[in-house]
């Protein structure tokens, strides 16, 4: 198994840790791939996502066929256990409640002259979500990504996720998927999935938004519906970054990585930066240890492989912090005695986990704020997915008289300058027409 080990210097060169760090957010050769499916499924619709759907998935499909119907929901569920159905009512209640929590509210000031300013949040009139199956049956993405918009009141939450070659969804997706409030559910994953949901078909309408994780091609497929549709973030494969001082056990800190490593496409980062050598020495040996008693031992190892896996030793904590903003992962766990205070030096990151029982997976299935984050070093401009992404946000402004008389140098000076006369006389006008009836 290939784990890479290196120490970091700032300022320095270091060829092996930079190659590990570049990981571009897009791809330019799924880029093309992608502009040639969308295009087809935009100039073709039903007929195109079915082509495509056969090509990709060995899928074969009517048009009909598209939508998931009642009678395979209510079937997926009676296939669902007891055990299962009851962890994920539970981590939607904490998902729902966290988003309630967070979300933004109306809110408006006065103005000097009795006016008003404010701003309103709407929901969005229909939303897509993009659920993943490829490398394994997403379903806590399914809560992660429609609860929010539940939460936020979309009455109409599309939903794509990829199906087998019979045509059959992973019936854990469809239950939770049905639980967080999806209003209409269709087996079709891929740039495709995209296409149906950003130009719609003749059976299909168009969302407004689509977001969603996905891997390389359906991130360049989101890229370039960009103008059709609004978007949420980059959320690409999975990485992971830990922040770890000599307090930290060794073995948890090893099956940390892995968590995000698991996930197999070859693409994932796993790093580890500490100042300890010996958590770093025993994490190196740890590593090999667990692999092999976890069932997706073969996908490990392609990541590994791919040099996917890398514990960097620093000279301080400091440092540490510092090359971990210049990764702008998208979990970062703080595996050190005060996270709290090392929290403050961070300032790349899709979600931070702090403390030594704390383990990423907790955000992944459990804690409350959606896993939908940037990946690629995409933390370092894009925030992890809210539930006001699923609202539309517009300011009012109600002047008085004597607020716009107020501002009307300002209006004309602007004017003036822009060379814009009739916004300038828009506001003057009103004072010379006051006598006339306005």
């Amino acid at each position: 198994m290939r784990i890479q080990v290196t120490t970091w210097v700032p300022g320095k060169s270091n060829r092996a840790l930079d190659t590990f760090l570049s990981r571009p957010a897009f791809d330019d050769k799924a880029q093309d791939v992608a502009a040639t499916v969308l295009a087809d499924v935009k100039h073709r619709g039903d007929a195109a996502v079915i082509e495509y759907a056969s090509r990709f998935d060995h899928a074969t499909m009517t048009p009909s066929g598209l939508q998931v119907h009642e009678d395979e929901l209510t079937a997926a569920a009676a296939l669902v256990d007891p055990a299962f159905r009851k962890a994920a009512k539970v981590a939607y209640q904490r998902i729902f409640k966290f988003a309630k929590a967070g979300m933004k509210r109306n809110w408006e000031m006065k103005t000097d002259h009795g006016g008003r300013l404010g701003e309103f949040y709407l929901p969005f009139d229909r939303v897509g979500v993009y659920i993943p199956g490829g490398a394994a049956p997403l379903a806590s993405t399914a809560l992660m990504t429609a609860t929010l918009a539940k939460a936020a009141g979309v009455p109409e939450i599309v939903a794509c996720t990829p199906c087998t070659g019979d045509g059959a969804v992973n019936p854990y997706v469809l239950y939770a998927l049905q639980l967080a409030g999806a209003t209409e559910i269709y087996r079709v994953g891929g740039i495709h999935a995209i296409g149906l949901m950003a130009y719609g078909t003749r059976r299909i309408r168009k969302v407004q938004k689509i977001v969603g994780p996905g891997g390389t091609y359906v991130t360049a497929a989101k890229r370039l519906v960009y103008g059709d549709v609004a978007l949420d973030l980059v959320a690409g494969p999975s990485e992971i970054a830990i922040l770890a001082d000599a307090s930290a056990n060794p073995s948890c800190v090893a099956m940390d990585l892995l968590s995000q490593a698991e996930h197999g496409t070859g693409h994932e980062k796993a790093l580890l930066v500490s100042p300890s050598a010996e958590l770093i020495a025993g994490v190196r040996k740890a590593l090999p240890a667990h692999v092999a008693t976890l069932g997706r031992a073969e996908a490990i190892t392609r990541v590994a492989q791919c040099g996917g896996i890398m514990l960097v030793q620093v000279a301080s904590l400091e440092e540490g912090a510092a090359l971990c903003n210049r990764f702008a992962p998208e979990h970062l766990e703080l595996m050190v005695e005060d996270p709290r205070r090392w929290i403050k030096q961070i300032r790349c990151a899709g979600a931070v986990f702090m403390g030594h029982w704390t383990p990423e997976s907790a955000g992944d299935f459990a804690a409350g704020p959606s896993h939908v984050l940037p990946t690629g070093g995409a933390a370092a401009m894009f925030s992890g997915l809210t539930v006001d992404d699923f609202h539309r946000r517009s300011s009012f402004v109600q002047f008085t008289k004597n607020d716009l008389k107020e501002v009307l140098p300002v209006i004309e000076a602007f004017g003036r300058v822009e060379g814009l006369d009739a916004h300038a006389r828009s506001g003057s006008i009103r004072f010379a027409a006051e006598g006339k009836g306005i």
